[in-house]
């Protein structure tokens, strides 16, 4: 077995971003992990189930499901592998992608925001997907309804590029109704993600996708968000990442309009109203 064939095994057997092992992966390979983890010099009890997992999985079970479902594994040292998700704290094994691996590394803003926008919002997200596209950024986000969406639309309908980090495994259109824009992201750009072909869209995936996000991107920008929402997570991972992280204002009536302000008056994102102030944050902080 050789690292690209033990990262495979790792990366079917452990969930995305957990701390402890990626810690450990990194820091001295994935070979030498599973060799520890075979000779005992981890706990056999605590760890029991990954260790029957790694025993019972080939790699090339792992590369033949991933080809069924025309996508690349990607690791660290690839010339597609993006090396900004190396900053991270649980940096991924390993990822999952189809399309153009190459939007994976380009200069890219996220957006991000409620799967339940008002008009106002859903035009935002499109309007500055479209802005920074003319000025030749790429745009990454998720894969669900509402401010994901209508930010990759926006890239798509400004002929730029756009990326989608999905919860699920390459081969789950998640949600099903927009298996036709995944379809026109990878035709330009990629989809992406860190589990198996046929693994489903589980909650906890969407928050620690969420990081993957933020890692791509040079800043962050959260269009709509309730006061706990999920997109906030994107811009705390941001933010850990020394990375610019902005928010658009709303009515202050508005709930899809209280995450954005809570960051903005917590100071943990720089208010825009313009595609020009963003672009010109965003440069400040470069």
């Amino acid at each position: 077995m050789n690292e690209r064939e033990a990262r495979a095994v790792l990366f079917s057997a452990i969930e995305g971003g957990h701390p402890f092992w990626s810690a450990e992966i990194f820091s001295q390979g994935a070979l030498k992990t599973i060799e520890k983890l075979q000779d005992g010099s981890y706990d056999r009890v605590k760890f029991g189930k990954l260790i029957t997992a790694i025993s019972t999985t080939r790699s090339e079970h792992v590369f033949t499901a991933i080809e069924a479902a025309h996508a690349q594994f990607i690791v660290p040292g690839d010339a597609m592998w993006p090396s900004s998700v190396e900053d991270l704290v649980a940096p991924p094994i390993a990822l999952i992608a189809k399309g153009n691996l190459e939007a994976l590394s380009m200069q890219s803003l996220a957006i991000v925001g409620t799967r339940n926008p008002t008009n106002y919002g859903a035009r935002i997200a499109g309007d500055f997907a479209a802005g920074f596209v003319d000025r030749e950024w790429g745009i990454v986000s998720g894969g669900a309804y509402g401010i994901d969406s209508f930010a990759h639309k926006g890239a798509l309908i400004a002929e730029g590029i756009t990326v989608a980090v999905i919860a699920s495994g390459i081969d789950v259109n998640y949600p099903v109704g927009n298996a036709r824009l995944f379809a026109e992201i990878c035709e330009a750009g990629a989809v992406v993600t860190e589990v198996m072909p046929g693994d489903p869209a589980l909650p906890a995936r969407f928050l620690i996708r969420n990081r993957i996000i933020a890692a791509l991107s040079a800043a962050t920008l959260v269009v709509e968000a309730a006061f706990r929402s999920g997109s906030l997570r994107t811009a705390r991972d941001a933010a850990e990442l020394l990375r610019p992280v902005m928010a658009i204002p709303g009515p202050i009536n508005s709930p899809t309009s209280e995450g954005c302000h809570r960051l903005i008056g917590e100071r943990a994102a720089e208010i825009v109203t313009s595609v020009a102030d963003a672009v010109e944050f965003v440069g400040a902080n470069r």
